[in-house]
């Protein structure tokens, strides 16, 4: 295999049966992303950090009934942000999309939360309205990424406090196999720790020092007597998926192995103050190995983390990547 066919050049959206809506608050720096699928598909999770936010996690444990999802909702607002899977809802109803129940239809819509409260404002969060716009927004078009959806009042690198943060943001990236195996990943960055580029392993955003510039986070975690975050204030939250015959209980494997994708490129992961969730959907139609979609979910994941920093943008009074460059090219 080849390194070009290793090279995620896409988005999420290139999964069959995949479709991805977002709706943002740019003012006060916080939003929502929903990926719905065309046709119910298997779904898993695995669940990582200790402050996680989620909704419906349980129903994707394999002993438990319902085996298919209808959409993921990932959006800011911390727990207050759940709200918006209730609107995700309604818009599923209304194009007759759930689990069939006899008298209707219950959609199924696990979610996900970030915090995002210490920027922007804190009194406005993601509701059930942007949930239902988000999910009727969805659409087949390459993802947006940066300062968009849930991850518009992303950051990251807070070890040493809010002030010396950086901005994180919504990233998304795609491999296609010439076998037909499609593999994608959408992610929220909001970690309390720092991002590097997997391949290289540059930090491209982390807790900045006095000059502005980022020191790396294992100094910061040594010379602090106490954490300078305050626990549950983060959390990166993703989904991947694939064109994969894939039950819920292979599904959740591939979710558990997709977390090597951030441990590639975000450092330290998986703390007390993160909740690092990650979704895994298997949309069907080809045959692929648990251990191929699981080991390229982590590569394209790992990819998608990267490019939400890189297509970051200031805001907030929180520097980006994007400034940190600009200022190293003018020195």
């Amino acid at each position: 295999m080849t390194e070009t066919v290793l090279k995620p050049n896409g988005t999420i959206v290139d999964v069959p049966g995949i479709k991805v809506g977002h709706v943002q608050d740019d003012k006060a720096l916080t939003g929502c992303t929903v990926i719905v699928l065309e046709k119910a598909a298997p779904c898993g999770v695995d669940v990582r950090g200790s402050a996680p936010g989620t909704r419906e996690t349980d129903l994707l444990n394999p002993i438990n009934q319902v085996d298919r999802v209808n959409a993921i909702c990932l959006t800011g607002g911390s727990a207050y942000g759940l709200d918006s899977a209730t609107g995700v809802m309604r818009y599923l109803e209304e194009q007759g999309m759930g689990f069939e129940v006899g008298v209707g239809v219950v959609p199924i819509v696990p979610a996900a939360v970030l915090f995002d409260l210490s920027i922007g404002s804190a009194k406005v969060r993601p509701d059930a309205q942007m949930g239902y716009n988000a999910a009727k927004n969805a659409s087949k078009k390459p993802v947006p990424q940066g300062n968009v959806g849930a991850g518009t009042g992303a950051t990251v690198g807070k070890l040493a406090g809010m002030k010396r943060a950086m901005k994180g943001g919504l990233g998304s990236a795609s491999i296609r196999l010439p076998g037909g195996l499609v593999v994608g990943a959408i992610v929220a960055v909001n970690a309390v720790g720092e991002v590097r580029d997997p391949h290289t392993g540059e930090i491209l955003a982390g807790a900045r020092d006095d000059s502005g510039k980022i020191r790396d986070a294992l100094s910061w975690m040594i010379e602090q007597s106490s954490p300078q975050v305050r626990p549950g204030t983060n959390t990166t939250i993703a989904a991947v998926a694939s064109n994969a015959n894939l039950n819920k209980t292979q599904a959740n494997k591939v979710a558990q192995m997709a977390h090597d994708g951030l441990a590639r490129s975000i450092f330290p992961v998986h703390t007390m103050s993160d909740g690092d969730t990650i979704f895994a959907l298997a949309t069907g139609g080809v045959d692929a190995s648990v251990d191929l979609v699981g080991t390229l979910s982590a590569v394209v994941l790992a990819e998608a983390v990267a490019n939400a920093i890189r297509s970051a943008e200031a805001a907030g009074g929180v520097p980006a990547y994007r400034d940190l460059q600009k200022q190293a090219k003018s020195m």
